[in-house]
């Protein structure tokens, strides 16, 4: 993508050699979209079946006869291992850090459930633009403090069985302030976790021992825990024996060998800014949004880039797509971009950009958000720390769910739009 200042366009090249010229582009590049491999000598000399999660065979894969590894235990790994346990001749899981995880607990809904949910459209829309986390769940605001063990586990037991994000976005905010209630929360998740898994020894190293609960993006499962129960699943704890080189036949750790049929890498993604280093884009004077963001992506309230006019992120990097509920935080970002077009096309405006001082404005606003908040001490890609990427430092890539959050943003982005766009040059 290249920027003519003189014409006030967009120069689009396609992989295809087709060249596109537009007067806006809007990126919806999707945080978790560019794959990373593993850096593990000897990947190339496997001679079984192997690949990243995001390139999953297409045509089905029968594993009942294979001895199937996979390396990580991030949200794709806890949601594999969970489903493949029962279906596999045998399961190896390679184990890098744990990941707090609770039931996702899907199940079918009846008829008269469904027909009860779209009587409650308008109200369930109306809870999820008011919570930080846009999700329907309200917070427990009756103050941690403020109840006995007794009654914030018994809050606990009722969240524990309910679907989806309740988890987090039902429980008491101090959770995600507080260290000493993030405590004691974590250590009921940790006891949940040893009742479930049969061999002691197992479940603590299941149990992470380096963060909160909360602190980092939650997976959800269903029946992982469960899975290593089973006499067919074994688990690799590679910071203690580390992967030494992958073989022909397998994996070869400090300790240990591991003969396999299948290598299945949940290794993750080069998380937020990955898809824009995908492309060569290149804004005034021929700057490069990469080089720009060498230290970290800048943007105006994570939709525009100073120096790139006429360009527009939905989901962007420091927008609040990826620390709340993700189909609200992209409409928010929709209409806010379909509302800016519009206004431009009616009043003849060609060319939109971002001011310097508005970006370095958003920049503080969001670390201090994170300041007050326990994750801000974490090290997953929820914050920007992509570990599994070399060079990577962390950085603030999304807009915080609780303290800042999408009915937060949102209320910013509509006094912006009230405002005339005014942090905004048009002309």
């Amino acid at each position: 993508m290249t920027w003519s200042e003189d014409e006030t366009l967009w120069e689009l090249v396609l992989e295809s050699g087709e060249t596109l010229r537009s007067r806006f582009v809007i990126t919806s590049l999707g945080p978790l979209s560019i794959p990373t491999m593993p850096r593990i000598p000897g990947m190339d000399d496997f001679k079984g079946e192997s690949f990243h999660t995001f390139y999953w065979p297409r045509e089905p894969l029968d594993l009942s006869d294979k001895r199937v590894g996979i390396i990580g235990t991030g949200a794709t790994g806890i949601q594999i291992i969970g489903e493949l346990a029962d279906k596999v001749k045998s399961l190896t899981v390679f184990q890098r850090r744990p990941n707090w995880s609770s039931p996702l607990n899907n199940s079918a809904i009846s008829d008269e459930e469904m027909a009860d949910i779209r009587r409650r459209y308008d109200e369930i829309f109306a809870n999820c633009a008011k919570t930080a986390s846009g999700f329907e769940h309200l917070p427990d605001r009756r103050g941690f403090w403020n109840l006995t063990r007794e009654e914030r586990e018994a809050t606990w037991d009722k969240l524990y069985a309910s679907p989806g994000f309740a988890i987090l976005a039902g429980n008491f905010v101090e959770i995600f302030f507080d260290e000493e209630a993030n405590r004691e929360f974590s250590e009921y998740i940790a006891n949940r976790i040893r009742a479930r898994v049969d061999d002691p020894a197992t479940a603590e190293l299941l149990i992470p021992k380096d963060h909160g609960f909360g602190m980092q993006r939650l997976p959800l499962e269903t029946r992982y825990f469960e899975a290593y129960n089973r006499d067919n699943v074994s688990l690799v704890d590679i910071s203690t024996s580390p992967i030494m080189r992958i073989t022909g036949d397998g994996i070869e750790t400090r300790e240990s060998t591991h003969d396999l049929d299948v290598l299945i890498y949940a290794t993750g993604f080069d998380a937020i800014t990955g898809g824009y280093d995908a492309m060569d884009i290149r804004g005034i004077d021929g700057q490069s949004l990469g080089e720009k963001w060498t230290d970290g992506p800048v943007t105006f309230n994570g939709i525009m880039s100073n120096g790139f006019p006429n360009m527009m992120m939905v989901a962007g990097p420091q927008s609040a797509s990826g620390s709340s509920n993700f189909p609200r935080a992209i409409e928010v970002n929709v209409n806010w971009v379909t509302d800016l077009i519009t206004r431009a096309r009616e009043s003849g405006v060609t060319r939109i950009e971002s001011s310097d001082a508005a970006e370095k404005a958003w920049q503080e606003e969001v670390k201090r958000s994170y300041a007050a908040l326990l994750l801000s001490k974490g090290q997953g890609w929820f914050i920007g720390y992509n570990s599994n990427i070399e060079g990577r430092s962390p950085d603030t890539n999304r807009y915080p769910a609780y303290q800042g959050g999408g009915a937060r943003y949102a209320q910013i982005l509509k006094d912006i739009a009230a405002s005339g766009y005014e942090p905004l040059s048009m002309s």
